[in-house]
């Protein structure tokens, strides 16, 4: 089976995708192409999915630079070396061409950033906590301080959890009004005492009071499409003892 990539207008004629799990070397709960090297899946496997990811961006697999995510809003500025393994951080960017930033994802959100006036890219992973932390903003700030304007960086989220699928409890609800209450605004009332978070929705406007000139979601969810979609939350129901990974890329 070959790839599947999802790929934005907004970010075109630069090579990028949200990679879906169908074209992969591994097998069972991390059947298709499973990116992340902190799972459980055989270590051959992941490295070879890897390597098709690479080659469809067209740069070698030390140039597809991934992070050890902590849903933190640290930034990683890449240039020319590798980045060094186990790097704690939660988005990506660069000027230098041939190099690929890329983030993993399992129902958290991956946006994809680039000003292609300036030639300054990014890349992030934001679930709620970074999101709420800051995250997109400080890609945007790190991408400014490369040279990139405001105004001409476009930002596509991926494929992510909808908000039908994204049941919470109402102590994320209490988070969410601290930091302010017009937060609300991304809640829905669900059974009982539970709500349902609009996680792309909160992502685009944090993208859009930002500044930038265009921001869009895919609107694919991850929970509800198993055959292209990896999911935390849909392992975690089945209690499934692990789950693959999503990896979305951009390079200059």
């Amino acid at each position: 089976m070959s790839l599947d990539i999802i790929t934005s207008p907004l970010l075109r004629p630069l090579r990028h995708g949200f990679f879906t799990r169908q074209g992969g070397a591994s097998s069972g709960v991390f059947s298709g192409l499973n990116c992340g090297t902190g799972s459980s899946d055989l270590a051959e496997a992941v490295a070879i999915n890897r390597a098709r990811v690479s080659a469809a961006l067209g740069v070698e697999p030390d140039r597809l630079h991934t992070l050890h995510q902590v849903h933190s809003a640290r930034v990683h500025v890449v240039e020319d070396a590798p980045t060094p393994s186990g790097l704690q951080a939660d988005a990506l960017v660069t000027d230098r061409p041939g190099q690929a930033l890329a983030v993993l994802t399992a129902d958290c959100q991956p946006v994809l950033l680039a000003d292609r006036q300036a030639g300054v890219v990014g890349a992030a992973h934001a679930g709620w906590r970074g999101a709420l932390a800051g995250v997109l903003e400080a890609t945007l700030e790190a991408m400014e301080r490369l040279g990139a304007r405001r105004e001409n960086i476009n930002a596509v989220i991926g494929p992510t959890i909808s908000q039908r699928a994204y049941e919470v409890g109402p102590e994320l609800l209490d988070e969410f009004l601290a930091d302010d209450p017009e937060n609300a605004r991304f809640f829905a009332n669900g059974e009982g005492d539970r709500y349902l978070f609009d996680l792309p929705g909160f992502g685009l406007y944090r993208l859009r009071r930002a500044g930038i000139a265009q921001a869009e979601w895919t609107r694919h969810c991850t929970y509800s499409d198993e055959e292209r979609f990896f999911s935390y939350r849909r392992s975690t129901h089945r209690k499934e003892a692990d789950y693959g990974r999503l990896i979305s890329a951009i390079r200059l």
